[in-house]
């Protein structure tokens, strides 16, 4: 089965088709009815697909703005925007000490990131409807773009206060920021995602295309969103009931290309080293370890693992966290730690004296250590060693491509809205065990590249049991929280969960508080609750005429 990769040219009027087995296509300007054949129509899909790469016309909207939402990640307890020093891609500096202005480029990039998707995706639906196909054709195509309009909303909305919403049949040029509510908006994607289920084949018409279950998927974390804790629990056991998909065996499996599409994948960006790189992970470019010798060529060394994000990894004899900061160790997660750690943490996160994808990580491997310590991100990288990795620019490069939503996520998910319902709390601990079981097992000496090394670490983590804790609902709430954190740490999800739960202002700044011990750009960073959405952008507002003015 050919894998769906989403390489698109640029036609004469920018309507883009898809090119991987269709090089030999022909690239199609404007379209009668009689043109708009299956072969014309993949390609606008491919197109719309594309706009999950959020790479347009250059590399660096990709890197202000990705897709991947490192970014927001940097905005969260979790991680240090990195590079060799603060002046490097000023705007997401900003965004990491909740500096927040509507003249950020990140804040222009992510939205007309999502807005050019948008717009691929109403040109294909709107193609779609006029074409000749049959009418079981153009369902399985109108759910597959209902689901990416879904996806890219969902991104806008939990990133942005008020956005204007608008779909193929509408025009944007006369639809104000504020014709809908959040409430509305979250409504109108939750519909896209539950009619798109409805009209997608339970098996993808190819790999990296969507079948029913990724809606389903997108519904349960929508509905996370908005706390609706029924229909998260309705929409994830669709997802896990449909046994479509299983955990990773090995947690380094993720970083692995050969599971591409496999397992834990749900919803992924389909990425290739074909056409001279155009369609290798740009957004996370950036995001390559410096490694000495240049095993991953000139790596810019962005985006590190937080102090406070390591220190989380820390078990006890038991083989559990510290749910309580109280009874945490007084020693922080260094080189020298000797207590007990979530394996996790070395799939996560390069340290000194560790293995890094085979090879050892020294403190040559970290651009700037006094600034920004030396916990270089791991997990959208794979073996220097292997010949997918392509040698020099872009470096770090290969065809691995990037789970948006993962397996993992919806299992925490349905325990999460079991957890808040007060119900089946035992289901629940059995969700978080099964994603507990998979680190357990990861610890696997013989699993290569080498990750960990139980000769330096004290790997210990366990399940939870009636003998090792009181599983009651305030304890399976830090549970359910704290296994999100550890096991999606650096996947772009940390501060969405902050958001969802409403504690995101305190727990950051307390987070400036203690990360200023490491890290002193943080000594006068503070967040307050007008600063939890980003600005409408500035450039957006003034060339509106009028339209994104909030009316009082």
């Amino acid at each position: 089965m050919k894998k769906y990769i989403y390489i698109v040219c640029i036609a004469a009027v920018s309507i883009f088709t898809a090119c991987e087995d269709m090089l030999n296509k022909k690239p199609f300007g404007q379209f009668t009815a009689d043109q708009l054949n299956e072969e014309a129509i993949e390609g606008l899909l491919a197109a719309a697909y594309a706009g999950l790469e959020a790479h347009y016309f250059g590399n660096n909207e990709a890197f202000a703005g990705p897709s991947t939402n490192w970014i927001f990640d940097v905005r969260s307890d979790d991680a240090l925007k990195g590079g060799e020093q603060i002046t490097m891609e000023q705007n997401i500096h900003q965004l990491e000490i909740s500096n927040l202005t509507s003249d950020n480029v990140s804040n222009l990039n992510k939205w007309q990131n999502n807005y050019y998707a948008i717009a691929r995706v109403h040109n294909a639906m709107k193609a779609i409807k006029d074409s000749k196909i049959s009418e079981d054709a153009k369902a399985v195509y109108l759910g597959e773009l209902m689901t990416l309009r879904a996806w890219y909303y969902f991104d806008l909305i939990r990133i942005f206060e008020r956005i204007p919403y608008f779909t193929e049949i509408d025009d944007p040029n006369t639809v104000r920021i504020d014709k809908y509510s959040r409430e509305e908006i979250f409504g109108f994607i939750k519909n896209d995602c539950a009619e798109a289920y409805g009209m997608l084949p339970e098996k993808a018409v190819s790999a990296g295309r969507f079948n029913r279950y990724v809606p389903a998927a997108i519904h349960a974390k929508v509905s996370a969103q908005t706390s609706s804790w029924s229909e998260v629990i309705q929409w994830s056991d669709i997802v896990i009931n449909s046994k479509k998909y299983t955990l990773y065996n090995n947690y380094l499996d993720m970083s692995k290309i050969a599971f591409n599409n496999k397992n834990e994948a749900i919803l992924s960006i389909q990425f290739s080293t074909a056409d001279n790189n155009a369609h290798i992970n740009w957004c996370n470019l950036l995001n390559t370890t410096y490694s000495a010798g240049n095993l991953f060529g000139t790596g810019d060394d962005f985006f590190l693992g937080s102090q406070n994000l390591v220190n989380a990894f820390r078990t006890n004899s038991k083989g559990l966290p510290y749910l309580d900061p109280a009874t945490a160790p007084a020693d922080r997660v260094s080189s020298s730690y000797k207590g007990y750690l979530d394996p996790r943490l070395d799939f996560t996160v390069g340290r000194i004296g560790m293995p890094f994808r085979g090879h050892a990580y020294t403190a040559q491997w970290c651009r700037a250590k006094a600034l920004y310590g030396e916990y270089s991100g791991k997990k959208g990288l794979i073996d220097p060693s292997s010949p997918d990795m392509v040698q020099g620019f872009p470096w770090g490069a290969s065809s691995l491509n990037f789970n948006l939503i993962r397996y993992a996520d919806i299992l925490l998910l349905k325990a999460e809205a079991l957890i808040e319902s007060n119900q089946d709390l035992l289901v629940a601990r059995d969700l978080i065990n099964q994603v507990r079981e998979k680190a357990k097992r990861s610890v696997d000496v013989n699993y290569v590249p080498a990750d960990i090394d139980p000769t330096k670490a004290n790997y210990k983590v366990e399940s939870y049991t009636d003998d090792n804790c009181t599983w009651d609902q305030a304890y399976a709430r830090l549970a359910v929280r704290h296994e999100r954190r550890v096991e999606l740490a650096m996947e772009g999800h940390r501060w969405f969960d902050l958001v969802r739960w409403g504690n995101v202002v305190e727990v950051m700044n307390k987070y400036f508080e203690t990360e200023a011990k490491y890290h002193t750009y943080y000594e006068d960073a503070e967040m307050t609750e007008d600063e939890i959405f980003l600005p409408t952008p500035y450039d957006e507002v003034n060339n509106s005429n009028g339209l994104y003015q909030i009316e009082d």
